[in-house]
């Protein structure tokens, strides 16, 4: 599970990042509002956790333009404030739940949990054809077969299944992937299209990935006669 910490205060960003890896998640931490819109919309995480007050682009406007994009990842905004008003505000914006700072890390958690717990099978599995990718294993299933990834190929397979038909640009594999500053160049999601469609080949999958030039990667599944 992968979870997004959008917060402006580094110290409580770098605590709660610490704490979250601990219990197995995979967690990136951001410190404006504007740097976590941009991570948002890569539309690879589980769980987005925002801070309320934050300069310049608030977590109440953060949240309603990650909602006005269609995005339906599960929100747990942070806040020190408690008043009703604020609540709703928050709800209204798009959020999930509301947190009250100060909180105790087992009522975050509790509530981490029961956020990912809601989204049922769209967040054990993403399934194509006659193909599934099993989120929590890792695992690339085809009736009797499967195949383990490793964590780059299962990012670039979860990336991809989950914009279906529509291309993903060599340029967006790279961000949701590798990260903004990573060194990778296009050439590693060559490199990783190519061991993904190996793997897909070897469980009998009928998922085909097809490069279209300068638009990059869709899925297709193979019609049978």
């Amino acid at each position: 599970m992968k979870i997004l910490i959008v917060e402006d205060e580094r110290l409580l960003a770098d605590s709660l990042k610490t704490l979250l890896e601990k219990k197995g998640f995979q967690v990136e931490a951001v410190y404006d509002g504007e740097s976590g819109e941009e991570y948002a919309e890569l539309g690879v995480y589980d769980l987005l956790i925002l801070d309320v007050m934050m300069p310049r682009l608030d977590g109440y406007e953060l949240a309603r333009r990650v909602r006005s994009k269609r995005c339906g990842t599960p929100i747990l905004m942070l806040t020190a404030r408690s008043a009703l008003e604020d609540r709703v505000q928050g709800l209204n914006a798009g959020a999930d739940y509301y947190l009250t700072k100060p909180f105790d890390s087992r009522e975050l958690l509790a509530c981490i949990n029961a956020l990912l717990r809601r989204q049922g099978s769209q967040v054990d599995e993403l399934a194509l054809g006659n193909t599934a990718l099993d989120l929590s294993t890792g695992m690339l299933i085809c009736g009797g077969h499967s195949v383990r990834l490793s964590a780059k190929e299962f990012d670039v397979m979860r990336a991809l299944l989950r914009s279906g038909s529509a291309n993903l640009s060599k340029e967006s594999i790279l961000a949701r992937v590798w990260g903004y500053d990573s060194n990778a160049t296009e050439n590693h999601v060559e490199v990783y299209v190519g061991f993904l469609r190996k793997k897909l080949s070897s469980i009998g999958s009928n998922i085909r990935i097809v490069a279209i030039r300068r638009l990059g990667y869709h899925l297709e599944v193979e019609e049978t006669c």
